[in-house]
């Protein structure tokens, strides 16, 4: 997957300025890149624009007791 030109961002929720979180890149057509923010050279994983959209209501919720 090329991924050349991606723009990653890091979480605004991230309590330690970044260092552990993942990284999202949402500026390509017909892929969104996620990886490590702590292996920026090591695997990638990669979504459709549709799935990737279908996740984000399940990570934006508080967790259930």
């Amino acid at each position: 997957m090329d991924l050349t030109g991606a723009v990653w961002r890091i979480s605004t929720r991230s309590d330690n300025g970044g260092s552990t979180c993942v990284e999202v890149a949402t500026n390509l057509p017909h892929v969104v890149g996620v990886r490590d923010s702590t292996d920026r050279h090591g695997p990638v994983l990669h979504f459709h624009p549709t799935a990737w959209t279908a996740f984000l209501p399940f990570i934006r919720t508080p967790p259930r007791d």
